[in-house]
């Protein structure tokens, strides 16, 4: 095949996705990140589509803290950690991380893409087995698919579907077995039964890693997790998350867990061994992030009130929403095209949000993802459903009003 038609093989199946409504456009922000943001074009926003749920992204002090750490270690490390590449700053990071979440020790990695990308490998192989929900992030599937060991899979949420998965592992001669979860399922907005998960898999002697991106700094008490919102620190084995949601939105993932654990990723994880050290600012940064989180029950009191205003008015207003207990609040509209069109017009009503459709979830279940932050007030949720309503009314999602 040569280039030329290589080229318009691609152009294609471009067209074909401008074509089902599916393309995904990127908008210019030219502001720090917050509850509002200026956008190119169109000017102040208010913004329900970050993941910046405490609103620390643009914290002074988070702020101040990474100028300091650049002024004092320099832009960047230029290496990999065993190389040259491991500051203070890493250990003392990883070892907030662990402090916070109740674990011996934490190992950072560029993202938590990467995090999910090294787990597996190094820990499981051909005479083990791996069962995962079949909601889990694409970070996870990836990793797994890196892993020799045994795959099942089990229906998101459904315990007795678990129960049998365990039981063909099992049978099947798996030596270790872990059952991996996201601890809140992004897209829907659910948070996952850890209680009921762990308890099936106590009775199958399995190993439990939670992916708590969604949940790391304001879910559970002292916002730390999933785990801790069950009160199961202890039981689960291993905490993926990541620095670059409420914990300042910067960037960066993890991994957390008991000390052998961390031990050998450190010696065998490829994404850890062949990437560059965090930056120090985003280390500072993330530092006080921490910080902020573990005194923020103000925030997350402010969160929580966001979510149940937004989420009771939108139904009230006769949309149809997703999940429970989350600051994540999906509007479910179906097709790609509608739920496109949506945005667009929210944009117009000065109200940023982001049309999810194919391939980040399934097909026909396109849906606005909302999502709360604690910088919003009352005014900010009212005016935000306000837009909504008028959109939804002339689009025929929902009846008209009055």
């Amino acid at each position: 095949m040569s280039r030329t038609s290589f080229d318009t093989a691609i152009v294609g199946r471009l067209e074909e996705i401008r074509e089902a409504g599916l393309w995904k456009a990127e908008r210019e922000i030219t502001s720090a990140q917050g509850g509002t943001v200026s956008v190119a074009g169109e000017g102040e926003v208010l913004n329900l589509c970050a993941n910046n749920y405490l609103g620390l992204a643009d914290h002074p002090e988070i702020i101040a803290a990474a100028v300091d750490a650049g002024e004092t270690y320099g832009f960047g490390m230029a290496s990999v950690r065993f190389i040259c590449g491991t500051l203070d700053l890493h250990r003392q990071l990883e070892r907030d991380i662990a402090d916070f979440l109740g674990t011996d020790d934490a190992i950072s990695f560029a993202a938590c893409f990467d995090a999910n990308g090294a787990v597996f490998e190094p820990l499981f192989g051909e005479g083990d087995a791996i069962v995962s929900d079949s909601l889990n992030h694409a970070s996870i599937i990836d990793g797994i698919r890196l892993c020799k060991a045994r795959r099942y899979r089990f229906d998101t949420r459904d315990y007795d579907h678990l129960d049998s998965q365990l039981t063909a592992a099992r049978a099947e001669g798996a030596e270790h077995v872990i059952v991996v979860t996201d601890g809140v399922f992004s897209m829907d907005g659910y948070v996952a039964d850890l209680a009921s998960l762990c308890e099936v898999a106590d009775r199958h002697g399995a190993l439990v890693m939670v992916d708590d991106c969604h949940a790391t700094g304001f879910i559970g008490p002292g916002g730390r997790g999933t785990p801790a919102l069950h009160d199961l620190v202890e039981r689960v084995d291993i905490v993926t998350s990541t620095l670059g949601k409420a914990l300042g939105g910067g960037m960066g993932g993890f991994v957390a867990s008991r000390q052998p654990i961390v031990d050998l990723l450190r010696q065998r994880a490829r994404p850890y061994l062949f990437s560059n050290a965090l930056a120090p600012a985003l280390l500072g940064g993330a530092r006080t992030a921490i910080r902020l989180a573990r005194e923020g029950d103000h925030l997350r009191e402010q969160l929580f009130r966001n979510s149940e205003r937004f989420r009771r008015a939108i139904t009230s207003a006769g949309f149809e929403s997703s999940g429970e207990g989350h600051p994540i609040i999906p509007v479910m509209l179906g097709e790609a095209a509608l739920a496109a069109e949506f945005a667009r017009r929210l944009g117009e009503h000065g109200v940023y949000v982001t049309a999810f459709s194919y391939p980040v979830v399934p097909m026909g279940t396109a849906r606005i993802r909302t999502q709360m932050n604690a910088s919003h007030n009352d005014a900010d949720i009212d005016r935000a459903v306000a837009a909504f309503v008028t959109v939804g009314t002339e689009l025929g999602v929902i009846g008209p009003t009055g």
